[in-house]
């Protein structure tokens, strides 16, 4: 989707979750942010204090620069935005509006209780994307539960999961049952199918290893039907070679 949309739906939705309320007074204490960055795991990561009446950050720790190479005063809103993989966006703003719902439905005192878990591909300075946990928990809101403060923290988890469609949980602290790998339905990417019925089972069979023999045997085409398939697939995509056109189908949830 394109990144302005991008950008504007996901304002909207962290708008609507402050309530438009706001309140300068408040003050945050160090010892506090430092509590709740128990309740995350830690290993290469860097943290934030997110402020939704002015849908900036007021915090940025050092660990981005060792991180993703950014220095913490490149880091404003937008900038975070332009770092979400593309084809990663529409799920972002799906989970971010499953999440408002989410904690709009929670008791007023059970707000912080709760930290939102879900991962999505980043860029880093150099070029290169990696994989990371996103994780938030609300530090601050009023007393009608508007959302004013939330503290995240990104944890690389490229080592561990390296493709594969995003997943989003809510897990309950002090006692608070925990929502695994909630559905949530993406409604913000294009429902364009990207590959035929046909090309998928082919792309099925290429996974595992078969050759073009042995799809054209199984799904009873010819040799040359799996080649052509093969070829038009690489060419719809623009991809370069079919380990290319396998790790993409994955990422992208294609099949």
């Amino acid at each position: 989707m394109e990144l302005e949309l991008f950008n504007a739906e996901t304002n909207k939705l962290w708008k609507t979750a402050a309530g438009g309320k706001t309140d300068d007074q408040l003050q945050f204490e160090l010892n506090l942010q430092k509590k709740l960055l128990n309740f995350f795991q830690v290993g290469d990561y860097y943290y934030y204090l997110f402020n939704l009446e002015t849908l900036d950050f007021d915090l940025v720790s050092s660990e981005i620069k060792t991180m993703l190479g950014y220095q913490p005063s490149q880091v404003d809103i937008n900038f975070f935005m332009e770092m979400v993989h593309p084809d990663d966006r529409s799920w972002f703003l799906a989970f971010e509006t499953k999440t408002a719902e989410f904690l709009a439905s929670l008791p007023v005192e059970k707000l912080m209780k709760y930290k939102v878990r879900y991962d999505f591909r980043i860029r880093k300075s150099d070029g290169a994307y990696i994989r990371i946990l996103h994780q938030v928990a609300v530090v601050q809101h009023d007393e009608n539960g508007g959302i004013l403060r939330t503290l995240g923290i990104h944890t690389d988890i490229t080592h561990l999961k390296s493709e594969g469609k995003p997943v989003a949980s809510y897990i309950g602290m002090d006692g608070e049952p925990s929502y695994l790998n909630v559905d949530v339905k993406n409604d913000y990417v294009k429902s364009k199918e990207v590959l035929t019925r046909r090309e998928k089972e082919v792309l099925r069979l290429m996974i595992k290893g078969k050759l073009s023999k042995e799809i054209s045997d199984a799904l009873n085409i010819s040799k040359q039907t799996v080649d052509s398939h093969r070829k038009n697939m690489l060419t719809k995509t623009n991809l370069k070679n079919t380990v290319e056109l396998v790790v993409a189908a994955i990422n992208r949830g294609w099949l």
